[in-house]
């Protein structure tokens, strides 16, 4: 699959706001915490990496359609989706951090990692990046 320049930037602004999140992590925490921070980061941002895969295959596959309702209903559910896979990442790590000893994920690494997809939309809208 051919991605377009700007899911190109997008994942390019996912990978470095997680970096940025990860320093954050590690300055705050101070100790070995810092790097189950880091894995729960890590973890939510691939995922959204992975969304914006999700994202860009569903917005060609919809443009190749003839039927308007049928396009419409499979964008509402490629979005029901994204959004589902989202939610069970985060009872998972929220799972991992209650039930796992010593837990090796971070329920607040994983729940700020999964901004770091509002950070590359932001970043990639206002930088003009996203012009070709």
């Amino acid at each position: 699959m051919k991605l377009s320049p700007t899911t190109k930037k997008m994942v390019r602004m996912v990978c470095i706001s997680a970096l940025g999140i990860m320093v954050i992590g590690a300055l705050i925490y101070r100790s070995v915490e810092a790097l189950y921070f880091a894995v729960g980061v890590a973890l939510t941002s691939s995922l959204n990496i992975g969304k914006i895969y999700l994202l860009e295959r569903t917005v060609n596959k919809t443009l190749e359609m003839t039927d308007p309702n049928f396009g419409k209903n499979y964008v509402k559910l490629q979005y029901l989706l994204r959004y589902f896979i989202t939610g069970a990442v985060l009872v998972g790590a929220a799972l991992v951090t209650l039930y796992v000893e010593p837990p090796f994920i971070n329920l607040w690494g994983a729940l700020a990692g999964v901004f770091t997809l509002q950070i590359a939309v932001i970043i990639v809208r206002h930088s003009g990046l996203d012009d070709e």
